[in-house]
């Protein structure tokens, strides 16, 4: 979206929560809490400018497009190629050290989480993941930098995920000639994957390229990750859960406020899967599903009203707890993100899906 198209009324809002936040007069987020207690359990604080200042302390490393003899053989290689010069997004691609040269390799699109305000496609977490997805499956992994909340608000994530899928058509059509590293993959067989609000663009993308002729590129399947998302209403794991450890409910709360506009609450589609009709319209028409959620997250009966949402329509759709209950939400992403150094715990996130998608479900489907 035109940084121009921002609305008049969402601006204001951020004008004045800025102001009163500068002059140390929080707003509320509810009777027991307010914005500057969420701010301190981000990490993150208003900028006088309007944006924010991201404190988290988590490394952020450089792709790593070759092998340097000096340096331990790494897992994969990457590199990152622009998508946008204006907005700033851009692709990290990933591959094997050694891809196969017989076969063609299947193409996962994935985008990261951090609930549209926090981290990157660089951010070291996302990035040992896609490294491993890409060396032990295999496939090319292309992770996308997309754009944060509150400075972008939604639906600017989800065009910069639709602008990856528009790349990656034009490489398998090779109108203007081709990265050499999408030459490994296979452009029958791509996949949408996304943890936290990352598995909310996938989601929310894929409905949206609906609407496009993506051949001769095919999308089969979509794989969630603890999605993030919310509604008005409280489920029954929202009020039990509402005091997590990591991302207490009213936190989630003044999340949903930096990344949606002013003018609407958290049952806005963009939040609510079960709401709008326009995208309920079009729930019919999406590939096979695969959903992970936890009974340790809040959410995890949001991820269970998608599932019966995807049910309700004949979406082919298969869901998973994790093997292992977390006690909180974050302990469940970290378990699945910060610790595939090791193959099975990637195993447990990517090989069940296969299990869904490459052996289930053949491709001629």
């Amino acid at each position: 979206m035109d940084q121009k198209l921002k609305s008049k009324p969402a601006m204001a809002r951020y004008s004045l929560l800025l102001l009163s936040c500068l002059c140390q007069s929080w707003p509320t987020v509810n009777c027991q809490h307010t914005w500057q207690e969420a701010f301190k359990v981000l990490g993150i604080k208003w900028n006088r400018d309007g944006s924010l200042k991201r404190e988290i302390q988590i490394p952020m490393v450089n792709a790593t497009p070759y092998a340097d003899p000096k340096q331990p053989t790494p897992v994969a290689l990457s590199t990152d190629v622009q998508l946008s010069h204006y907005s700033g997004a851009y692709i990290r691609l990933y591959i094997p050290v050694n891809p196969p040269t017989e076969t063609k390799l299947p193409l996962i699109i994935y985008l990261h989480g951090g609930d549209f305000v926090l981290f990157s496609a660089s951010t070291v977490i996302f990035h040992d993941f896609c490294n491993n997805i890409a060396a032990q499956f295999p496939a090319v992994v292309a992770s996308v930098e997309y754009r944060l909340a509150p400075e972008n608000q939604l639906p600017e994530a989800y065009e910069d995920a639709l602008n990856a899928i528009f790349w990656v058509k034009s490489q398998a059509q090779g109108s203007f000639g081709r990265d050499p590293w999408l030459d490994y993959a296979d452009f029958s067989r791509v996949f949408l994957m996304g943890s936290s609000s990352g598995a909310n663009i996938v989601y929310h993308t894929a409905i949206r390229a609906l609407d496009f002729d993506l051949r001769p590129i095919r999308i089969l399947g979509i794989l969630m990750n603890q999605p993030f998302f919310g509604g008005v209403q409280r489920t029954p794991s929202e009020i039990r859960l509402m005091d997590d450890t990591y991302v207490p409910l009213y936190v989630c709360d003044v999340l949903w406020s930096l990344a949606l506009s002013a003018n609407v609450d958290r049952d806005h589609e963009f939040c609510n899967p079960l709401t709008g009709d326009s995208y309920l319209g079009r729930v019919p028409h999406l590939p096979r599903c695969f959903i992970k959620g936890d009974e340790g997250d809040p959410l995890v009966d949001r991820a269970k009203q998608l599932v019966q949402l995807l049910q309700s329509y004949r979406v082919p759709v298969k869901s998973e707890p994790l093997v292992e209950e977390r006690k909180t939400a974050a302990e469940a992403q970290i378990y699945l993100l910060a610790t595939t150094s090791s193959i099975p715990n990637c195993e447990i996130h990517l090989k069940t899906a296969s299990q869904v998608y490459w052996d289930k479900w053949s491709f001629s489907q």
